[in-house]
């Protein structure tokens, strides 16, 4: 009998509740990626290997301008984690594959504080 191999499984990072402490302000890195993963045209994946190692990713698609492109294109992990850490950015429903599993990566769901409307000042008759 051959032992089939487990999935690999994502380390979930601790959770930090924004309203226990306000989140640092971003760096110029974290801005950069977090454009990069909040571009609808860009997906980007989370891969864990089954050997522990993560990978964020996404793929370049080729610029005729540049002559570049048509490349996948790794995303520093410590700089992710520290953003998925922080809760700025979440993962989604794993795709599990033998030797590995892939989550989707997206900005994380906030809810906007509700505005109240400025009521117009009452005319006098």
């Amino acid at each position: 009998m051959q032992s089939v191999p487990r999935p690999a499984q994502a380390v979930v990072l601790p959770y930090r509740s924004r309203a226990a402490a306000p989140l640092p302000p971003l760096g110029v890195t974290d801005g950069e990626l977090l454009r990069i993963i909040s571009d609808p045209c860009t997906p980007v994946f989370l891969t864990v290997h089954g050997n522990g190692r993560r990978r964020y990713s996404y793929w370049q698609p080729f610029d005729p301008r540049t002559g570049r492109g048509s490349c996948y294109v790794a995303l520093p992990t410590d700089a992710c984690d520290a953003l998925h850490s922080t809760g700025r950015i979440a993962l989604g429903e794993p795709l599990v594959e033998p030797g590995r599993t892939i989550y989707r990566v997206r900005l994380a769901d906030t809810l906007p504080t509700p505005q109240r409307l400025a009521r117009p000042a009452a005319r006098a008759a």
